[in-house]
């Protein structure tokens, strides 16, 4: 095998297939990046079986061949070298020698025939999105998957097509995150639950384009997302997700409209005054045209009001400060409206249009007097 590409092309996709390889796998074949120059294309391939990803360089093949290269190694070779063109070439042994201006190295690859492919998904009932939507609601929803494995299901997020509607909804146990999208099409109904770390690799490689679509592909096992030049393979979490639509209740007790940028920063700067491991949580004490924002804690204390409209019962409650603050992070609208029952139910931070909710369960009221 033998192929020429620049360095920057080169970086960039092996920077992409990198996502893929595991971290700690006892098939040394998967440590590897698959470097496929069968054909007049230069394809780099990584997969730990669970993730895989696929991208097409530009370059130009003058033997075609296919090796497998240990990640670490390659990409540490290649990220070096100098800003210019670089020529892989390999010989029957598996060794592979790259050469770019006077900087050359010879490493020891493995066959590609042990590499694992990628799945093959039949292209069939494909979903269209817009790279920048896909990216947007991923950004706006995956700080609520849970982090363990304690709950396979809390560890991906769920996508619920019906028609030419998406909802995308992710959970932990203590929030929820829901938004929704209208979609150009429509598509036949399903549900498919993607694991966070595809979501999270996804979201750090898609470009974001408005202009630019992303082709979703899914069998009952797997799901596959096409954008660009890249295709991402992934497994489905398996299992019925969560039925949310009956913790999305519709009614309160109390209604307050208030500045997003003024609560966040309150928020925030009361939380200069607590460590993650304290769990102090903030008090929203909330009377007529005004809400009051505390925290009390053993480095010491914060009381500040901000200017509400408010609809309904006057009430005290408390929240985990961050789980707050991330859901308002997600939220662009000027101004928010926050909806509450009493100081043990749930908190909804909904818009008008209906593009997304944000459930957070407070602190037990008897943690915040203690």
């Amino acid at each position: 095998m033998k192929f020429i590409c620049s360095k920057s092309n080169l970086y960039n996709g092996v920077k992409t297939v990198q996502r893929a390889v595991p971290t700690r796998t006892t098939m040394p074949i998967l440590e590897c990046i698959l470097i496929d120059a069968t054909t007049n294309e230069i394809k780099l391939t990584a997969n730990d079986t669970e993730l895989g990803i696929e991208t097409i360089i530009e370059g130009e093949v003058q033997e075609h061949g296919i090796i497998a290269l240990n990640s670490s190694i390659f990409s540490n070779i290649v990220s070096k070298l100098p800003d210019n063109m670089v020529t892989i070439e390999t010989d029957e042994n598996f060794k592979a020698h790259i050469s770019c201006e006077k900087a050359k190295f010879d490493i020891l690859g493995k066959s590609g025939d042990d590499f694992s492919y990628l799945p093959f998904i039949e292209k069939s009932q494909g979903i269209t999105i817009s790279q920048f939507s896909l990216r947007d609601v991923i950004e706006r929803t995956s700080f609520a998957i849970a982090n363990d494995d304690n709950n396979k299901l809390m560890t991906g997020e769920l996508f619920k097509i019906n028609e030419n509607n998406l909802e995308v909804v992710a959970l932990d146990g203590h929030r929820i995150a829901v938004r929704y999208i209208e979609l150009k099409e429509s598509y036949s109904p399903r549900e498919l639950i993607v694991p966070g770390k595809t979501l999270k690799e996804i979201k750090n490689i898609i470009p974001g384009n408005v202009d630019d679509n992303v082709f979703i592909y899914n069998t009952s096992n797997h799901i596959v997302f096409e954008f660009d030049k890249t295709t991402v393979v992934s497994r489905l979490i398996e299992g019925d997700y969560f039925k949310i639509d009956s913790m999305l209740s519709t009614d309160y007790e109390t209604k307050v409209q208030i500045n997003k940028k003024e609560l966040y920063e309150s928020i925030d700067r009361a939380t200069l005054l607590v460590k993650e491991s304290d769990k102090k949580p903030i008090i929203m004490n909330i009377t007529d045209s005004n809400m009051e924002v505390k925290i009390n804690s053993y480095i010491g204390s914060m009381d500040e009001n901000i200017d509400i409209e408010k609809d309904g019962r006057d009430i005290m409650i408390g929240f985990n400060p961050k789980f707050f603050t991330d859901a308002l992070k997600a939220i662009d609208e000027e101004n928010i409206n926050l909806y509450m029952i009493n100081p043990k139910a749930p908190c909804f931070i909904k818009d008008d249009n209906g593009t997304f909710i944000y459930l957070i369960l407070p602190v037990n009221f008897n943690a915040i007097a203690n």
